[in-house]
């Protein structure tokens, strides 16, 4: 077996395994629990964490975003937006990568619209993408767990992380979040 036949399955088993996990969609109330939990894990690893929140407008979290591929990747998620405390929408996210890529991911994201005019405008598009519709600043944490104040003067901020802390330098740009009808 070549090594450019070994490339092609392995394709072709990351693209039909996306596809397949794509078509099953979550429903409302697995989001919700994932969310908890997700939750939950941002509140154990960051510092403050409720004081964050609560400087936020609304914040969008996707407890399972799963990436993968071989050359040609991609990554695709679901979660919920939180305004006041309760559920508003569900939302998807996806984006699509080229390049010297193998092998998979799994990560949160939580994304906080820290004033009332970015938080609108991302309700009211039709499809929202980051890097074209918004900038959105990545935080970082210090070694006790504290966050970089200054990138929460930003009108859109983003924590990624995993079951085992925050995940570094991972960039959003491309991410293409859209409504989900639940």
């Amino acid at each position: 077996m070549t090594l450019r036949s070994v490339f092609s399955t392995l394709l072709i088993v990351v693209l039909v395994g996306g596809a397949a996990s794509g078509a099953r969609a979550a429903s409302r109330e697995e989001i919700d629990r994932r969310v908890q939990r997700a939750l939950e894990e941002f509140h154990e690893n960051v510092k403050d964490s409720q004081s964050i929140l609560s400087r936020a407008s609304g914040y969008l979290i996707f407890p399972r975003i799963t990436k993968a591929g071989i050359v040609i990747g991609g990554e695709y998620g679901e979660g919920a937006l939180i305004v006041n405390g309760q559920t508003v929408g569900y939302y998807s996210t996806a984006a699509g990568s080229f390049g010297f890529q193998l092998g998979g991911q799994r990560r949160r994201q939580m994304i906080l619209f820290m004033n009332d005019d970015t938080l609108e405008d991302f309700q009211d598009s039709n499809g929202w993408e980051i890097g074209a519709d918004a900038s959105v600043a990545v935080v970082t944490l210090d070694a006790g767990g504290a966050v970089d104040t200054t990138t929460l003067d930003r009108p859109v901020v983003a924590f990624i992380f995993d079951n085992k802390g925050l995940m570094y330098n991972l960039t959003l740009e491309g991410s293409k979040i859209s409504k989900l009808d639940r």
